[in-house]
């Protein structure tokens, strides 16, 4: 048996005392051994450090001249820690994970574990059950079952002449430098910046958050003058990406991969919510680093990292959005980096497989789309798109999309893969079939005739033609279409929501027609759809006994405001992204420099009101870091277009002849219930 990489336990207390705490688990099929001494597992030692300068308000932290840097998870009396993998399976090599306490004014102290374990990744299933009878596995010590993951970040000290000799064979016969992706300092974007430009990444590197000295992300909004920041002094998963992409467009990937890899730790986690907790697989909608005292003591403090997985959010919403983003920025990371290791790591893998099966888990649902809650995604907030809505459907189909590329294909994952394409295929065509709208369609719908009783009935939803709103009528453009907001049994919503037509663009969710034809239709409505500051997030806004009735009276969704037809400037990277990839930079380009002219003189709102988002919105957050990021993000990509292609998807045919029954009236025939099932195995 090869000599794999060491496995390193991450966890909020010393390491001499994790064995303690760990309880018996059937993970892999078997108990771990008891041990009387934990010493004979793990070497501690005891180092110093010093504290590395930082935020004035943020929190300790150490700087070291060893290789391998570990951290502390976050503890709650009901939340499960885990442990995790190198990242470079296969490869041997010895690391110290280190936890970083600050006691009073005395010097960290920095406690060091080296346990071993043997693997080789390429011969290891992702599969839980696979591993049973897998000997190599007893020296991984795992507490409660699957809240256990692998989390390791690499942070080599070495020469850079040493680098350079590093090479690697490629597939293709070429060499590339394998630690080129550490820093990416040598392919960080060369130009002369604008002054809204440097002001810009000077409050980005402002907002970014460390976690015992490293960098995990960046807080929602970094408003100095701000009295009262409830929850934007945290990390949002959403809110990151903007920010994840602006740092990898400029070489700085280090941040992406640490926030990726803390992520994924916090899946792990108990969540519960009044005695009841949901799937395993579910992504925080956000986290935040804590300075607690450590062991009840008033002089030592320890970092930890502490979750919201909904139990602490407006109307206890979970994020369905979280672990979508969370799938899509991992394949934005390899793309941009060149690092796919990354993506080949057990834990990783693992994680993607858990989020997954939380959404193709059968249910009760006749329809490929995913059923979610009012509130699930960046509209937080009771606005009446429970059910089906659009923003959910094209953010997990890019997500299936993502996984397909991602997921190592072998006998314990061929079933979740064969569920994958099923479901994309499914999903494509429902949402192209029955989500479009354009004049042809509306007045189709128009003369549909209701209460058919048959499988080829052709108002299969038995949409009424009076749901047809009078606004629609003399506003859809002969010239283009969109996606509706939702889609449900006698109920469609007519609403325009942009991020959700946005990401069937970069996707090709939609047909090339139907994408043209979103593109078009946002030109011929500039006005209403983008006004003086772009980008509306839905279109019109609820008003009257409407707006009383769908969203209770919500004083913060008034008409023309936040989720209410509220303009918002972190749409514009989206914006972007889709008119490169439909050859349409020229419009994008429009919409930047429309915001370029005030959004830095309005000191970076979250969010702008009234109907052609003339002022900034009445409880607007300012220095929002997601509406810096952005904007920086959108000319990046304007300068540098080749790079948007690794951030979108071109139209995948084989997808479409994977579900042709779908296009026969007697399709329920010849469809196999069988084949059609979520056969998952995680």
């Amino acid at each position: 048996m090869t000599t794999g990489s060491y496995i390193g336990i991450s966890t909020m207390k010393p390491c001499c005392r994790i064995l303690g705490s760990y309880k018996s688990s059937s993970l892999f099929g078997f108990s771990p051994t008891k041990f009387k001494d934990s010493s004979s597992i793990m070497g501690i030692m005891t180092k110093s450090c010093h504290p590395k300068s930082c935020h004035r308000h943020r929190y300790h932290t150490c700087n070291s001249d060893t290789q391998i840097v570990g951290y502390i998870s976050v503890i709650n009396p009901n939340r499960r820690d885990f442990s995790v993998s190198d990242p470079n399976w296969g490869l041997s090599r010895s690391f110290s994970t280190r936890f970083c306490v600050n006691i009073g004014s005395i010097r960290p102290r920095v406690l060091s574990m080296i346990p071993n374990v043997a693997s080789d990744f390429r011969n290891q299933s992702t599969s839980v059950d696979s591993h049973s009878n897998d000997t190599s596995f007893e020296k991984i010590y795992i507490q409660s079952g699957l809240n256990t993951k692998p989390l390791v970040i690499q942070k080599i000290e070495t020469d850079q002449s040493e680098l350079e000799e590093v090479t690697e064979e490629t597939s293709d016969g070429s060499n590339i430098n394998i630690h080129s992706f550490k820093d990416l300092s040598d392919n960080k974007v060369k130009k002369e910046l604008s002054e809204i430009e440097k002001e810009a990444w000077k409050l980005l590197h402002g907002a970014v958050v460390t976690y015992c000295g490293n960098p995990v992300g960046t807080v929602a909004a970094n408003d100095p003058a701000e009295k009262q920041p409830l929850n934007y002094d945290q990390v949002f998963l959403r809110d990151f990406v903007p920010s994840a992409l602006a740092f990898l467009l400029n070489g700085e990937g280090e941040i992406v991969k640490n926030f990726l890899l803390h992520t994924l730790q916090l899946q792990s986690w108990e969540k519960t919510v009044d005695c009841y907790s949901p799937g395993q697989g579910l992504m925080p909608a956000s986290f935040k680093v804590r300075s607690v005292p450590l062991d009840g003591s008033n002089e030592a403090f320890e970092e930890i990292l502490d979750p919201d997985f909904g139990e602490s959010a407006i109307g206890r919403v979970a994020p369905v959005d979280s672990g979508l983003w969370w799938i899509i920025l991992l394949r934005a990371y390899g793309k941009l980096t060149g690092d796919y290791a990354l993506q080949e790591r057990v834990d990783v893998q693992t994680g993607i497989r858990l989020i997954l099966k939380l959404c193709l888990t059968d249910g009760f649902d006749m329809f490929p789309s995913l059923l979610v809650t009012d509130g699930s995604c960046m509209i937080d907030r009771r606005m009446g798109i429970h059910g089906h809505p659009l923003e959910i459907q094209a953010l997990f189909y890019s997500a299936l999309r993502c996984a397909r590329e991602i997921l190592i294909v072998n006998d314990s994952t061929k079933n979740l893969v064969a569920a994958v394409n099923n479901r994309l295929s499914a999903l494509s065509f429902h949402m192209r079939e029955y989500y479009w709208v354009d004049m042809k369609k509306i007045n189709e719908i128009y003369r549909y005739k209701t209460e058919e009783y048959s499988t080829d009935a052709v108002n299969k939803f038995n949409i009424y033609p009076e749901q047809i709103p009078a606004w629609l009528v003399d506003w859809i453009s002969d010239e283009g279409g969109y996606f509706i907001g939702n889609l449900q049994p006698a109920h469609m919503d007519f609403r325009f929501f942009t991020l959700g037509n946005l990401w069937t663009i970069v996707s090709s969710l939609g047909t090339s027609k139907q994408n043209q034809g979103i593109l078009n239709l946002i030109e011929a409505k500039w006005d209403d759809l983008v006004g003086q500051m772009p980008l509306k997030i839905c279109y019109p806004a609820l008003e009257g006994e409407e707006w009383r009735i769908i969203t209770g009276s919500d004083p913060k969704n008034t008409p023309w405001s936040y989720h209410n037809g509220g303009s918002w400037p972190t749409l514009l990277w989206q914006f972007t992204l889709a008119c490169i990839k439909m050859g349409r930079p020229d419009l994008a380009q429009k919409a930047v420099d429309l915001a370029e002219k005030r959004i830095s003189a309005d000191r970076w709102p979250e969010y702008y009101d009234t109907r052609n988002g003339k002022f900034i919105g009445k409880q607007s957050r300012l220095m929002q870091t997601w509406t810096i990021a952005g904007f920086l993000t959108s000319k990046m990509l304007l300068e540098n277009p080749e790079k948007a292609s690794f951030l979108f998807w071109e139209e995948d045919f084989e997808l479409l002849q994977n579900c042709v029954c779908m296009l026969n009236k007697s399709g329920r025939r010849k469809c196999s219930r069988f084949a059609s099932r979520s056969q998952i195995l995680v």
